[in-house]
């Protein structure tokens, strides 16, 4: 059924495509074929990308069966901590896992805000649903609030099961809680604000990961920690990716990534910001300092595998990153193609997914891997 529904989906996807508007930053009117190349190869990824996006629509409505939702053999109820869950990407995950039935913590910067969203899920869901919220006060950049924090999670809930990193920061667009931070909008690529961008977006995950690990409750299904990172920073990105070669590979490579690696390439950076000696011939040539702090997130995300990989049966943790997607978000000026709801969905998936210990240190778009 699945299938022949999939199947059907084929034949209308070019010609939706064909009425969407496709934008073309810096490409003047003579176009050598370096550019035409790029532009189809642009193209096609933008149709495989929109067609999957229907498929995954479609696989949202088939529900999950009662062998695959491990979550329901755990008790008490199973705990998901989600921070910047008061909007976005993050409030969509809370919302998702918490219809799923596991207990939901929405972690956000201002508290008053996390209430409100813990109080708008229990309003919006069916009256059928057994949903279970709460909110908590969380500041991913101060130690201080990230350590009281993990206190009351060990405290009140003895530990946790899943942790989804989509942090909680400023927008410049809308002065309000998101799910991470830049700067930029359309063809701009200012890195003014860099070391704040590396700091919620990069820091800030570690800061969470690092505070949940001993958190995490032993099950023989495995705990999970999902990470929101971008496209945008992938190492060996066509079009976004590191110019130093050199660091390219190190970083593309297990047996050389290492923490240290990581923060040398982000001192670096800020550095040459300061200095006002970067070039986007280095460094990744949109959004630069964002790319950057995802790209950063991407690295930690395969580092903190191998550190994790020789836990016993029984208390495997499973950690992986996705990309969500242009969505239309404050981060994003609303100028997203695809909505939150969507854009949550595969980090909901990952968080969900059962045991499998090959789906770990993994990069996902869409519900299908891709490359770092």
């Amino acid at each position: 059924m699945v299938k022949e529904a999939l199947k059907k989906l084929g034949s209308t996807v070019t010609e939706s495509l064909e009425q969407l508007q496709i934008t073309r930053i810096g490409v003047g009117p003579l176009k050598n074929d370096t550019v035409r190349a790029s532009e189809r190869w642009g193209r096609k990824g933008r149709r495989r990308r929109e067609q999957r996006r229907r498929e995954v629509t479609l696989l949202r409505g088939f529900p999950y069966e009662p062998h695959q939702r491990w979550w329901d053999r755990l008790a008490p109820r199973a705990v998901a901590v989600v921070t910047g869950a008061n909007r976005g990407i993050g409030f969509e995950a809370a919302c998702q896992l918490a219809l799923h039935g596991l207990h939901v913590v929405l972690a956000s910067r201002d508290a008053a805000r996390g209430q409100e969203a813990a109080g708008r899920i229990l309003a919006e869901v069916p009256d059928e649903a057994d949903v279970s919220v709460e909110s908590r006060q969380l500041d991913v950049a101060d130690t201080a609030s990230v350590e009281a924090f993990a206190a009351w999670a060990v405290e009140t809930h003895g530990g946790i099961h899943v942790l989804v990193s989509a942090l909680s920061s400023l927008s410049l667009y809308s002065c309000s809680h998101v799910v991470c931070v830049n700067f930029n909008k359309g063809a701009d690529n200012s890195v003014e604000f860099a070391e704040q961008v590396i700091e919620t977006n990069y820091y800030g995950t570690k800061r969470m990961i690092d505070a949940m690990i001993p958190l995490m409750n032993h099950s023989p299904y495995g705990a999970r920690i999902v990470n929101v990172s971008s496209r945008l920073g992938r190492a060996n990105g066509r079009r976004n990716r590191i110019g130093d070669a050199s660091l390219r590979g190190q970083l593309l490579k297990d047996d050389c990534l290492s923490e240290q690696l990581i923060d040398e390439m982000i001192t670096k950076f800020l550095e040459q910001v300061k200095q006002g000696t970067w070039s986007s011939n280095e460094w990744p040539q949109m959004y630069t300092d964002y790319s950057i702090s995802k790209l950063a997130v991407n690295a930690y995300t395969r580092l903190m595998v191998r550190r994790l990989w020789d836990q016993p049966e029984g208390q495997k943790i499973y950690v992986n990153c996705f990309c969500p997607g242009w969505v239309k978000t404050a981060m994003t000026g609303w100028e997203g193609n695809i909505s939150a709801e969507e854009g949550a969905d595969t980090g909901v998936w990952l968080a969900l997914l059962p045991q499998e210990p090959t789906t770990n240190g993994k990069f996902f778009a869409e519900r299908c891997e891709i490359s770092f």
